[in-house]
């Protein structure tokens, strides 16, 4: 049965879709903090691109991998600068298209072009890589990755060994939004125990969290609160392997990784979830000092 998340305080670390995000938190009855952690930044100059498009006109790609749809859709509208619309799309249509899941398939839709592969949930780069072993063999062929804002090593690895010749291509990064002032305020509130549940959907936002609580002394205390007090939610596989990296055990995890799902896993969980958690850890923690944040 569905829970509510009534009375319950949601931090959110959504840029792109936050008006979305709280929608659905909202629905549910939650009480949303919005504190976006990141925003996207187009690079202004992009040799890379250059060297792809020459390389595309060349007939000198074998595969292309796109890894998201803001990049899958920067690529095509950039070639389309270059060079008329009908030969910028039969150059496309000779390359194999290998898609990460239904974004940059659904990004390429509005040009006419249909991906060679589209890579099934939780589109993680070890499900790309079992994909491509089982349908497209990448040896001795000249493959370009899209990269997400930053570079998957261990996706440019496995594709290197199995003899692809690898070239990534870099169209946007991310940085901290301009104001990271409800980022501050959403620290402040989680590691005084004012939230209830942190919203993860990217691996950079716990990143980026930890890097602005660090800048005035709570990335300690952020962590112990993450752990100990707050339900903390994620997308999905590649998320929580960020969450892990930086010592966060990520407590809900849903079936499919799409938002959507993510809420509703939560308002089902949460609340039961949040009160063991709390109860759990009174009979093991130790008093938890907070330093007073640092000012910049």
């Amino acid at each position: 049965m569905t829970q509510s998340l009534t009375g319950l305080q949601v931090v959110s670390f959504e840029n792109r879709l936050q008006s979305e995000t709280a929608g659905l938190i909202e629905k549910h009855g939650g009480r949303v903090i919005t504190a976006p952690a990141m925003k996207e930044v187009p690079l202004s100059e992009l040799p890379e691109a250059k060297a792809f498009f020459d390389a595309l006109f060349a007939d000198a790609i074998d595969a292309l991998i796109l890894l998201t749809g803001v990049g899958t859709t920067l690529l095509v509208r950039s070639a389309l600068k270059h060079r008329a619309r009908s030969e910028v799309l039969a150059r496309f249509a000779k390359v194999a298209l290998v898609c990460r899941g239904p974004k940059p398939s659904a990004a390429l839709k509005p040009f006419g072009l249909r991906p060679t592969l589209t890579v099934p949930e939780p589109n993680t780069w070890r499900d790309l890589i079992a994909t491509l072993d089982a349908e497209f063999s990448v040896n001795g062929r000249r493959v370009y990755v899209q990269e997400s804002g930053m570079r998957n090593e261990d996706l440019v690895r496995a594709l290197g060994d199995r003899g692809a010749l690898v070239t990534c291509l870099k169209l946007y990064d991310w940085a901290l939004p301009d104001d990271t002032g409800p980022l501050k305020a959403a620290i402040l509130k989680i590691v005084r125990g004012q939230a209830h549940i942190a919203l993860f959907t990217t691996g950079l936002q716990i990143d980026h969290l930890l890097l602005v609580a660090r800048e005035i002394g709570l990335a300690p205390a952020v962590r112990r609160a993450l752990n100990s007090e707050l339900v903390v939610a994620s997308v999905g596989p590649m998320t929580s392997e960020a969450l892990t990296r930086q010592g966060i055990t990520p407590d809900i995890v849903p079936g499919h990784p799409k938002l959507g799902h993510l809420v509703l896993a939560v308002a089902r969980r949460a609340p039961a979830l949040l009160s063991d958690k709390r109860e759990r850890n009174k009979l093991i923690a130790t008093p938890l000092l907070i330093p007073r944040p640092r000012t910049a």
